[in-house]
């Protein structure tokens, strides 16, 4: 295996420097969407909503600290802020708040697309000069000697086109893995901060 890789170039190399990047990426993004922002958010806003319907928005503030660390728990800090305010005040507020935390969740994530894509063109790059360079080498020999040549380099250009695919599925994989989970966090960070949004409304409704 790794005489068939040495086989590819030096473009091999530069496509296992994208894997090794990828990986880190992939392992450091999916540690913080799946770990770090790890919450029951139901729970987090069925407490806090039986708060403000307490009118104890002390406590429920004091719930969004706990959870400070996460954009919902910033998010509906945010609203809390507010309470004393207009609607249009309190909705503005969480709606800035939701735009300054959606880059925070999708930071970095694109990236294993582009990697992907990086590691194909290098694969057919490697293909191309290994061609060029075996096409070179076939002038001036007799036609034995020609036909090995044209061998050898048909295959540089094939190990290196063939891991470049072989990096770029599984960045392609991590990139739809993240992407989905980070499309599921904002889904639920616009879920939950609409309904606070709500029982704020209806609480001074009441008020």
């Amino acid at each position: 295996m790794v005489a068939i890789f040495q086989g590819g170039g030096i473009f091999t190399y530069a496509i296992l420097g994208i894997f090794i990047i990828a990986l880190g990426l992939f392992c450091e993004r999916a540690y913080f969407l799946y770990f770090q922002l790890k919450l029951n958010a139901d729970d987090t806003l069925q407490r806090i909503a039986l708060l403000v319907e307490k009118t104890n928005i002390r406590g429920a503030l004091e719930e969004c600290v706990k959870i400070e660390k996460h954009p919902l728990g910033r998010t509906l800090k945010a609203g809390l802020l507010r309470v004393n305010k207009k609607d249009k005040e309190i909705e503005r507020a969480m709606e800035e708040k939701i735009l300054r935390e959606i880059p925070v969740i999708r930071a970095r994530i694109n990236y294993l697309a582009m990697l992907s894509i990086v590691s194909i063109l290098l694969g057919f790059l490697g293909t191309v000069v290994g061609l060029i360079n075996s096409l070179k080498e076939m002038v001036g020999q007799a036609p034995p000697n020609a036909t090995e040549v044209l061998i050898g380099g048909i295959s540089q250009a094939m190990v290196s086109v063939a891991f470049g695919f072989m990096v770029a599925i599984p960045c392609l994989i991590g990139y739809f893995v993240l992407d989905s989970r980070g499309n599921y966090l904002i889904a639920q960070l616009k879920e939950k901060t609409l309904s606070l949004f709500n029982a704020l409304s209806t609480l001074k409704g009441n008020a």
